[in-house]
């Protein structure tokens, strides 16, 4: 039957460059990476595969702007008189970032530099000499930083769900002789039980971390010296 004289067809969202790289990391959000790619990009789009290019030049092109997109998502370091809690803050949001974007650590991107990780790196490093640490722990602390964010958002996309996880636990759990491994045993009874579970494993390892940093810097030399020097002047003059 003919449509109705006047009737307006539904309008259909205009392209633009933002729109095709938010609908791709929707995608790889979902499905993975590897489901990534310009035909399946342009079904999602409702559009021809051609027509992506207008907007961007290659896949390359979309995985770089997939990449900057998440690592926009991370927070980064406040100033002001707690670096400890600024910095906390700041790599919980890199990590929940990378988890919410599982496929980031292992995308193939061109190898050009992202500019909202170069932005989190510098800020990181700027709040970390700012809260009094000398350049080689510096350098260092934002290694131990970094290693951690990363290392355990990769451990964590790696592991099965917590169903799956679960039940191989119980099954494990079923054969290990508790009189041969009684803290093997007790581990993974905590898993189970959810006891574990009261705090966050990345948390905790953050912590200790931040600590293990505020502990170096503490016993240096120059912060030794720096507090003698504001005795001294706290002192009555004699």
């Amino acid at each position: 039957m003919a449509g109705r004289p006047g009737a307006l067809a539904p309008r259909r969202q205009p392209l633009s460059k933002d729109r095709v790289l938010r609908a791709a990391m929707d995608l790889a959000d979902r499905e993975g990476i590897a489901a990534l790619s310009m035909r399946r990009l342009a079904s999602e789009l409702g559009v021809e595969a051609m027509s992506l290019y207008y907007y961007v030049k290659s896949k390359d092109d979309i995985l770089d702007g997939i990449v900057d997109l998440a690592l926009g998502e991370v927070e980064p370091p406040s100033s002001g008189s707690d670096w400890k809690s600024a910095v906390r803050r700041s790599a919980i949001s890199y990590h929940d970032a990378l988890r919410r974007h599982r496929w980031v650590t292992s995308v193939p991107t061109s190898g050009d530099a992202s500019v909202p990780q170069l932005r989190y790196m510098d800020a990181l490093l700027k709040r970390l000499r700012e809260a009094g640490l000398a350049p080689e722990l510096t350098h260092h602390a934002y290694h131990a930083l970094d290693s951690h964010v990363v290392g355990s958002a990769l451990w964590l996309a790696r592991i099965p769900p917590k169903e799956e996880l679960d039940a191989l636990a119980r099954d494990v759990l079923s054969q290990l002789p508790s009189d041969e491994y009684p803290d093997l045993v007790q581990h993974i009874q905590q898993h189970l039980s959810g006891a574990a579970g009261a705090m966050k494993f990345f948390e905790f390892g953050l912590d200790l971390i931040l600590e293990g940093i505020e502990r170096r810097r503490d016993a240096s030399p120059a912060a030794s010296a720096s507090r003698g020097s504001r005795r001294r002047q706290r002192s009555p003059s004699g």
